[in-house]
């Protein structure tokens, strides 16, 4: 099992980089403990958001900022993946260079989407796009919205992701370039294009890329058949001339003795 998990902190610096940090540690200190005979998915991601939101709130009562985060978080499996998230840090999850599916921001400007309030051109310029209605640390229990796939292919590939990095991509871009180079690569790409295009202004750029290359167990499967011998062809058949009839031996001088005939 893997699990992959994104937290962009809000709150100031210190109080953002705190609330982001306590997520991460939530999450590592749950998933060590997690057990697929006593838990579903669902419940081992449930217990990540919760527990990272009680956390975020008790500190806050001892220090001066107001920490929140947002978080998603991902668990796969070998044959499926299940995945949840409170606020406006997204999962993509592309086969190949198209779009399976991705989430929907816990947003203000979603939310007059939804209600038809706005169009989908205007959630791009809207003064209040950065206003989430759900994260974690706030007053309010978060939202949590699920989502899953019970079908893996060798091309899947999951980004999750910070608003820092998927304001400045389309769908159509992201997919291109995790589609053509190595999670690695596709990483440092990625990022060097959201600061080019934040021109110092972007936000904190988090992600964390799950690509399947190639998903089937090597060992189960049957040895490959041996090569079949190669056909060596016969030898012709060898010749075998008649000795040559004996010359009479000439007298010998001396230089018949330096360099004698038989």
């Amino acid at each position: 099992m893997v699990l992959a998990v994104v937290a962009d902190g809000m709150g100031g610096h210190t109080g953002g980089a705190m609330a982001a940090q306590q997520v991460v540690s939530t999450a590592q200190q749950i998933f060590d403990n997690y057990s697929t005979k006593d838990e579903s998915p669902q419940k081992l991601l449930t217990s990540i958001v919760h527990e990272s939101h009680l956390i975020i709130t008790l500190s806050s009562y001892t220090s001066e900022q107001e920490p929140h985060s947002t978080v998603v978080a991902m668990l796969l499996q070998k044959d499926r993946a299940d995945w949840a998230y409170v606020g406006d840090s997204r999962l993509y999850h592309f086969r190949g260079q198209p779009l399976i599916q991705r989430t929907i921001d816990h947003s203000y400007v979603e939310q007059l989407f939804k209600e038809g309030k706005i169009t989908a051109a205007e959630k791009e310029t809207h003064p209040n796009k950065n206003i989430l209605v759900h994260c974690l640390g706030g007053q309010n229990p978060p939202l949590i919205d699920f989502g899953s796939t019970d079908k893996l292919e060798p091309n899947d590939c999951f980004i999750l992701c910070s608003d820092g990095l998927w304001a400045y991509f389309s769908e159509i871009e992201l997919g291109a370039i995790l589609s053509s180079c190595a999670p690695r690569v596709a990483s440092e790409q990625l990022i060097a294009l959201a600061r080019e295009r934040g021109a110092g202004h972007g936000d904190n750029v988090s992600l964390a890329i799950i690509k399947l290359s190639y998903f089937e167990d090597e060992k189960a499967k049957p040895p490959p058949p041996p090569p079949p011998k190669p056909k060596v062809a016969a030898p012709p058949p060898k010749v075998v001339a008649p000795p040559p009839e004996p010359e009479p031996e000439p007298k010998k001088g001396l230089l018949g003795k330096l360099f004698g005939k038989k």
